[in-house]
């Protein structure tokens, strides 16, 4: 969906609005996927130096903990707010993804914004144990191995962290 600014910046006399869902399910997150579209709010509200506008996104995103593998899911509901006046649309560095006619589009920008939102790193819960690196099980599970206190570390390199805490 595209949004003119530069037309809504000229002669946008009442607020622009649009509701629309993205289907981001083809989209890379590197880590997470969204499989139902996210449900987006857009509002446009012209000012004495620019616009306002106001990006509302709610999405449901499906992974796996960092740390056991279990599946997770999440769902995020956020808001951002940007100001434009019309010599931004002139700025080679405007952050907001708009082409040369000055044009935002709105996927894209939502888009943007989920991959912000979302950490780098999720967790199925705060204090998750992860998996035991001898058998493989969740640790939360009752896993009961004891490494030996001799054994040699993996890395030989790593030795040194060894003796220091002993």
């Amino acid at each position: 969906m595209q949004f003119d600014i530069r037309s809504f910046l000229e002669s946008g006399r009442k607020p622009f609005e649009a509701h629309f869902e993205a289907d981001f399910s083809k989209a890379d997150f590197g880590g997470y996927s969204v499989s139902t579209p996210a449900v987006c709010d857009f509002t446009a509200t012209l000012t004495e130096d620019g616009a306002e506008l106001l990006l509302c996104v709610r999405a449901h995103i499906d992974a796996e903990c960092a740390r056991c593998l279990e599946p997770l899911t999440r769902d995020y509901d956020f808001t951002r707010e940007y100001f434009v006046r019309d010599r931004d649309l002139e700025d080679s560095d405007f952050e907001l993804p708009c082409n040369e006619n000055g044009c935002l589009d709105l996927e894209e920008l939502a888009y943007q914004e989920l991959i912000f939102e979302v950490p780098a790193v999720l967790l199925c819960s705060a204090d998750c144990q992860g998996l035991c690196p001898i058998c493989g099980k969740k640790k939360a599970a009752g896993c009961s191995c004891q490494p030996a206190d001799n054994a040699a570390p993996a890395d030989a390199r790593l030795s040194i962290l060894k003796q220091l805490l002993s």
